[in-house]
């Protein structure tokens, strides 16, 4: 059975403590100092992803009787387990640690809950930039401000002349910097983890391309926002991206988009075939 919009409603609060529970903690151990290591991949790690998933992990299971949580940090679990899995928290509990070791402030609290393949909740804590956005299936979006309370927030739609365009502050594609150079006049915006979604849902942005790898807990809390805030997260070939449907949580590249008005699908196509290069990873 889905949550109703009521329920949803009432549960958001309880997601948005979790939330700020976590970034108080992160902001602790970002303000004292801390060590980094190296995972398999090459990532970096700290102590404050560990402590984060935690406080997390111990908040979320008094919320949704019997609903399991996959987090960055924790032990994945194989496809053959969690595909029966109806209904799942997805979590990052630091996403842009590039950003958190650089001491740039552009980190999230990632927290999304999933049902039946699509993000139905989403609450992103950036506790640097003293910034929260919050969506919630038939709830509309939200965004505060330091401790002020949850207002309103929409997509921009149409969108602007020119184009503000969403990109990674870590991890370049000049690939990608050609195709969509080719949009048309356009300024860049470049901000590490998740804040991109926020930014797209409060109407300061327009367009979020990303080609290569990001895990489902990158995007699903971000994709609940820009949904309820009239936008739109798609693949390449223009269908949501889906979570925990496959064996890989890897998601293939996607556009996130403000003006839904627009068939940013082939602009992309268009512009990629112009510049000799495939839109994709």
């Amino acid at each position: 059975m889905h949550l109703s919009p009521e329920q949803l409603s009432s549960l958001l609060p309880q997601v948005i403590e979790v939330a700020d529970a976590a970034g108080r903690e992160i902001m602790r151990i970002y303000e004292a100092g801390f060590s980094v290591t190296l995972k398999a991949d090459r990532s970096p790690l700290t102590e404050a992803d560990m402590a984060a998933q935690r406080i997390i992990g111990l908040g979320l299971g008094t919320l949704l009787v019997k609903v399991p949580m996959l987090a960055e940090e924790s032990k994945p679990e194989v496809f053959a387990q969690r595909r029966g899995w109806p209904r799942l928290w997805l979590v990052d509990p630091l996403d842009g640690t590039r950003e958190f070791v650089k001491r740039n402030g552009e980190f999230t609290v990632n927290i999304a809950l999933i049902d039946e393949h699509a993000p139905i909740l989403g609450v992103l804590a950036a506790p640097a930039r003293q910034v929260l956005y919050a969506a919630a299936r038939g709830c509309g979006a939200w965004r505060r401000q330091g401790d002020g309370a949850l207002t309103p927030i929409q997509a921009e739609c149409p969108a602007r002349a020119p184009l503000r365009i969403l990109g990674s502050r870590s991890h370049g594609d000049a690939v990608l910097d050609r195709m969509v150079a080719r949009l048309g006049p356009q300024s860049r915006i470049s901000i590490g983890s998740a804040l991109k979604f926020g930014l797209l849902a409060e109407g300061s942005g327009d367009l979020y391309v990303r080609r290569g790898a990001t895990c489902e807990w990158d995007t699903a809390a971000g994709h609940a926002l820009v949904l309820e805030a009239g936008g739109s997260v798609v693949d390449l070939s223009g269908q949501p991206l889906r979570y925990n449907a496959r064996d890989s949580v890897i998601n293939p590249s996607f556009i996130a988009y403000a003006d839904r008005s627009r068939d940013w699908i082939a602009a992309l196509a268009g512009a990629a075939d112009s510049s000799g290069a495939e839109p994709s990873a």
